[in-house]
């Protein structure tokens, strides 16, 4: 039986949602352990002078949880 731990991260790009998405997962998996899935929550855009300068994406995120 495992048990997983689920908790959101928030990624950010400048070329899209999906880069956000990418650069969030990257970043966490170098100190956590284990990801396994990854549900996207929102999206939205930083705007300035009628143009889109930042994607972000929030992600809802699992990894096995490992008693010690």
């Amino acid at each position: 039986m495992s048990v997983y731990k689920i908790i959101e991260l928030v990624g950010s790009s400048e070329v899209s949602w999906e880069d956000a998405a990418k650069q969030a997962i990257t970043t966490a998996s170098k100190t956590l352990k284990d990801l396994r899935i990854a549900e996207v929550v929102s999206q939205d855009l930083k705007i300035e002078d009628g143009k889109v300068i930042i994607y972000r994406t929030r992600l809802k995120v699992s990894f096995r949880y490992k008693e010690e």
